[in-house]
């Protein structure tokens, strides 16, 4: 049985994950939009694994034989100035995740559910990844500033980005 106080951060935390997929499918759309289908590709590969996470905590919520309560998904952004921007929010936005991601691990170590920070570890290390990601993004945006052929062959290489089903050791995100 996981705490009301955990129960509650979990299930904010499904809508943060939610609010991260719009965000990024807001991003893809962006960038398609200004043909850059190659940064498409990549923010679209983020919306998928984002939904993915918040399918791993609703099925972690049922495990648990608890409810799941979605709620309404605020309003995104919905243009940037170039795709450095979009890096750059990208890594502030999963600064934030991270934090959300750190406060459950709180919160479960709090309460002394093992089982809740056991799930939570994928999650720990998948942020680090997540903020690792940006920077590289951030570094190669920063390294063809300017240049278009650059940014050319940049967009061509994030459009060869697949997508590969996030799930934590033995849990389906499916």
């Amino acid at each position: 049985m996981l705490s009301k106080k955990l129960h509650e951060a979990l299930n904010a935390q499904i809508n943060a994950e939610m609010w991260s997929a719009y965000l990024y499918l807001s991003m893809s759309m962006d960038a398609e939009a200004k043909g850059l289908k190659g940064v498409a590709n990549w923010f679209y590969v983020q919306f998928r694994e984002e939904q993915d996470h918040a399918r791993i905590l609703m099925n972690y919520i049922l495990s648990r034989d608890e409810e799941v309560k979605l709620q309404p998904i605020a309003e995104v952004r919905t243009s940037w100035a170039s795709p450095l921007e979009m890096f750059q929010d990208t890594l502030e936005h999963e600064k934030k995740v991270t934090a959300m991601i750190n406060n459950l691990a709180a919160i479960a170590a709090e309460d002394k559910d093992y089982a809740s920070s056991n799930m939570l570890v994928w999650f720990i290390d998948e942020q680090v990844e997540e903020e690792e990601s940006a920077r590289e993004m951030i570094a190669a945006c920063d390294a063809v500033e300017g240049n278009k052929f650059g940014l050319y062959m940049l967009d061509k290489e994030l459009a060869a980005r697949t997508y590969t089903q996030a799930a934590p050791l033995g849990a389906s995100a499916e």
